[in-house]
């Protein structure tokens, strides 16, 4: 019988500005209210389903904090400040131009096309585009707040318009919203993310998930350990100007140990596994995993042919020489055809067709182990109904099917013990073409490097000297934790939307700003200016890849 092991990877960048605490974009809120609610209903109502979730802590950090905004109804997320706004006319002209600039940001075929008070909002502000800039200040305040109650019901994913009973009432009735109206649908969606930690760790203590983590904000580790690992994949990859990341060994470490206490503190347990940010793997980082109470980690099939050859069989567990540490690899190609190709089909049909291709590894590898790994939030969106036709056929199909089982990383771990193999070498790399070239080696890519790099010698200096007490110190090293997530390299890039590039620029600088405000240092000039633009238009907005 072919073993199934789904890995849905939950990850948001910390979008807070640095000493308000506000919020630059709201996608945490949005994917809590779909994303994290929806994948958790799926598993609930299909128990027989086991699979592997991984959240990383600096968005359940973030998860906490908007539980206390809904506690206590002080915003800090700018979409939530207008739809809670008692009267819409004093909405001021920074909060009416925001919400305009956010609100039609979605997969529209799927999640503003099908509602016509939704495309009403859409072609009226179009219009005003057209006539000229300045005619938005004509709009009364009720434009705005039902714009962004519109947003959130767009957003809403299938879990709550079918639990919860105004949300269906509001987008029948369309606009007008009063307050009251706006106050019970915050009600919903505080209720929901107060449950969402608690409902997921009921998954986990039940036995039928298994909960894992990466390291706290996500960094790339192989990177901060060395810049010269880009090579290995990669061989003419420019490198950055500085030789190496100051003392990058130990902030991997730190952010392990950070995470994991993370976990253990939310989830009640400690993790039995790691999903390293971007699948990034190096023989230094695998070591430094291995030296925490971790039985797997996993990442690109690429990367085992990068280290082993062409032929290596990821249908089964690798390991390195002296090590006890499980390394699983991904099936590129059945993982890409949930992230990129089924939305387009109809949901049994693309049920039946997955079932089908694993069934075809099973017949050729009846022992081994299929590792689905991919984003867990991002590509839903593309999917009629936020994928609950095609969650509801795949999970049914596979809970009652006689060859194939499903399981968890660590329960693959432990029952493939015996099949699992020693690498050669091990080729450092990530999910995304089995090389860093997503987050090094371009130009832009390269300068946030060395920016990062000197606020990170400037901070070893300060922290050095002793000068700072401990409060100051733990708030210099939380600084430098955000500073450190691989997101910012990410979105570098003239391929990316310029939108999105734009509000990573920022944020990136914000933070590496705010990093010399606590070392009580002047920031550098070079902070004043933007590091990349963008003005491509990559498939999923470029929140996901291809592997290849």
């Amino acid at each position: 019988m072919i073993s199934l092991a789904f890995l849905w990877h939950m990850h948001q960048p910390d979008y807070r500005r640095p000493v308000t605490g506000e919020f630059f974009e709201p996608w945490v809120l949005l994917h809590g209210i779909k994303d994290y609610t929806d994948m958790a209903a799926h598993l609930e109502r299909h128990p027989q389903m086991h699979c592997t979730v991984n959240f990383v802590p600096v968005l359940l950090d973030q998860i906490d904090d908007y539980c206390e905004q809904f506690r206590t109804g002080q915003w800090r997320d700018q979409l939530l400040a207008v739809a809670a706004c008692a009267d819409p006319e004093m909405l001021s002209a920074e909060q009416r131009s925001w919400i305009t600039g956010i609100a039609f940001r979605c997969h529209q075929p799927t999640m503003l096309e099908p509602f016509a008070p939704y495309r009403r909002l859409r072609d009226l502000y179009r219009r005003l585009r057209e006539i000229g800039e300045d005619t938005e200040r004509y709009l009364a305040g009720s434009y705005y707040s039902d714009l962004a109650v519109w947003y959130l019901l767009a957003w809403c994913g299938e879990t709550l318009r079918r639990e919860q009973q105004v949300i269906p009432e509001l987008m029948a009735r369309g606009g007008g919203f009063s307050l009251a109206d706006r106050q019970r649908l915050l009600s919903v969606l505080g209720e929901t993310f107060a449950g969402l930690i608690p409902r997921w760790r009921a998954l986990g203590e039940s036995g039928q998930i298994e909960l894992s983590c990466s390291p706290q904000a996500h960094p790339l580790s192989p990177l901060l350990i060395d810049f010269a690992s880009a090579r290995e994949a990669w061989p003419d990859c420019p490198l950055p100007a500085a030789p190496s990341y100051p003392g990058g060994r130990n902030r991997v470490a730190a952010q392990l140990d950070e995470a994991i206490a993370s976990h253990g503190a939310r989830f009640g347990v400690a993790p039995q596994g790691l999903w390293p940010a971007e699948g990034a793997l190096s023989a230094p980082f695998l070591e430094q995993i291995s030296e925490r109470p971790l039985r797997w980690t996993a990442s690109s099939a690429a990367v085992l042919f990068n280290s082993a050859g062409a032929a290596a069989d990821i249908y089964r567990p690798w390991r390195l020489a002296g090590s006890e540490l499980s390394l699983f690899f991904r099936d590129e190609h059945i993982s890409d055809l949930i992230g990129f190709e089924y939305a387009r089909w109809h949901g049994r049909d693309a049920a039946s067709h997955f079932v089908g291709e694993v069934e075809r590894v099973g017949g050729e590898h009846p022992d081994g182990v299929v590792c689905v790994i991919l984003d867990g939030e991002n590509a839903w969106e593309t999917y009629p109904y936020n994928g609950w036709h095609f969650f509801e056929d795949l999970y049914g199909a596979l809970a009652s099917h006689p060859a194939i089982r499903t399981v968890s990383m660590a329960t693959a771990s432990v029952e493939q013990r015996e099949r699992c193999k020693t690498l050669p070498k091990f080729a450092a790399g990530s999910w995304v073409y089995g090389t860093f070239s997503t987050w090094i080696g371009d130009p832009a890519k390269n300068r946030a490097w060395d920016l990062l790099c000197e606020a990170k010698h400037s901070a070893d200096l300060v922290l050095g000297s002793g000068r700072l007490d401990a409060a100051e110190t733990a708030a210099v090293k939380a600084r430098l934790t955000v500073c450190e997530s691989s997101d910012w390299f990410w979105w570098f890039g003239d391929y990316n939307p310029g939108e999105a590039v734009a509000s990573f620029d920022a944020l990136f600088r914000d933070n590496l700003r705010d990093l010399y405000r606590l070392l009580k240092l002047p920031a550098p000039a070079a902070l004043e200016q933007s590091i990349s633009s963008g003005q491509g238009s990559p498939e999923a907005s470029g929140t996901m890849r291809r592997a290849n």
